[in-house]
């Protein structure tokens, strides 16, 4: 047995199970037994509630897990999300507003523009995102993103999500897209995306939001901070024609029978050649890399553990407080984890340390998402029409971001 796991064994081992979900919103923090040891504080049915000290390297850190039976028929997940991809908002207010009985907050975004003044910072999320089945988004190129470092191998197409065959798993989302004219064919290479890869074009659907799209244009895809292209083009192209363009990306809602196509360097020279009221097709999907069978909901973040086994290169250094997802028993148990960001536990874990805890929970494969002062895990006590925080988020308040995964149940 290594070290850390002694450490681990040490820590599990003396941990002591809650009281009432309904006593822990702001209350002192208290001991409980791992998600997979214990059938903790119910939630729901098919759905229940632990909280922990572990001791990491850098001192204690504080987990609050929900253990999710998928089993039971009454429970299912979802995207939590404000309604649109450009949109923030609070889990709970997220939470609350889809009826979810509990939830943690999602993938990474683009919480700022310090380094493009008079920029709007988007809110998007960095990866994939599907909800009740619907793509809403891709994902940006990999230089792109907001966050930590990606583990070696791993992308912004990784995802973790629920297949219709009510499995959890993980895998990748790319996108699959075209433009069609009488002219020919051209690859569509972005959906919904706050960054676009250079020379390409993307697609802009009422999902998008109103927020302006001329982030898509800045940055490379190795160097998020490099200036905005100068070399831009917009085509609206409503009920399959042409309706109008524009030399900038613009903003404002987007009707449902209209796409916005946004082009960046080659892509911005292929659009000018459109001309009004040509007739133009714009098809999309997100297509999985391993399964076959189509996700009900997925968003990004990246994997730390597969197979039982830490991925190689995590980093073991950085210490911080982190949210992440586990997959047990063959996809048919899930496994949410934020860490209390409370000041006495706030040195959290590393990435490294997150996938040893994952895996000493149970879980088969991890998922990381996003941690900080986004992370966030709430849950509705018995009798409450909304949820409550139940970990304390390390800004103090709760941060508003654009997506998370909503735990909801029949009964």
């Amino acid at each position: 047995m290594t070290r850390r796991q002694k450490r681990f064994g040490t820590a599990r081992a003396a941990l002591t199970l809650l009281t009432a979900l309904s006593a822990l919103a702001g209350a002192a923090l208290v001991g409980a037994a791992p998600a997979g040891a214990a059938q903790g504080t119910p939630v729901a049915p098919g759905v229940s509630y632990d909280e922990f000290d572990i001791a990491a390297a850098k001192g204690t850190a504080h987990a609050h897990v929900l253990t999710v039976d998928l089993r039971n028929p009454r429970v299912r997940l979802d995207l939590l999300h404000p309604g649109a991809v450009a949109a923030r908002a609070t889990i709970s207010e997220q939470a609350t507003a889809q009826g979810a009985v509990a939830g943690v907050n999602g993938d990474f975004f683009n919480i700022s523009e310090a380094q493009h003044p008079g920029v709007q910072a988007t809110g998007a999320s960095v990866g994939p995102a599907v909800a009740r089945g619907t793509a809403l988004k891709g994902a940006v190129p990999n230089g792109q993103r907001f966050g930590p470092a990606l583990p070696p191998g791993t992308s912004t197409e990784d995802v973790f999500g629920l297949g219709v065959d009510r499995r959890a798993r993980l895998d990748g989302l790319s996108l699959d897209g075209s433009i069609r004219t009488q002219e020919g064919r051209l690859p569509l290479r972005g959906l919904n995306q706050y960054a676009l890869p250079v020379g390409s074009i993307g697609a802009f659907t009422a999902k998008w939001g109103s927020v302006s799209r001329v982030r898509a244009t800045c940055g490379t895809d190795t160097d998020r901070a490099a200036p905005c292209s100068t070399d831009t083009y917009e085509v609206t192209v409503r009920r399959g024609r042409v309706a109008s363009t524009a030399d900038t990306p613009g903003s404002g809602p987007i009707a449902p029978d209209t796409t916005v196509l946004v082009g960046r360097e080659a892509g911005a020279q292929q659009l000018r050649k459109f001309f009004a009221g040509e007739r133009v097709t714009v098809r999309h999907r997100l297509v999985a890399s391993d399964s076959r069978v189509p996700f009900r909901f997925a968003l990004g973040g990246y994997p730390v553990l597969d197979d039982g086994q830490p991925l190689p290169g995590l980093d073991n250094r950085t210490s911080a407080v982190r949210t992440a997802v586990g997959i047990a028993d063959n996809g048919r148990r899930l496994l949410l984890l934020a860490l209390d960001g409370a000041p006495e536990y706030r040195t959290g874990l590393t990435i490294a340390e997150v996938a040893s805890v994952m895996r000493e929970l149970g879980s088969a494969d991890a998922f990381s998402l996003d941690g900080g002062g986004s992370s966030t895990l709430v849950a509705r006590a018995p009798g409450a029409g909304t949820v409550s925080v139940l970990n304390h988020p390390s800004d103090g308040v709760e941060r508003p971001v654009p997506n998370g995964i909503g735990v909801f149940s029949a009964g």
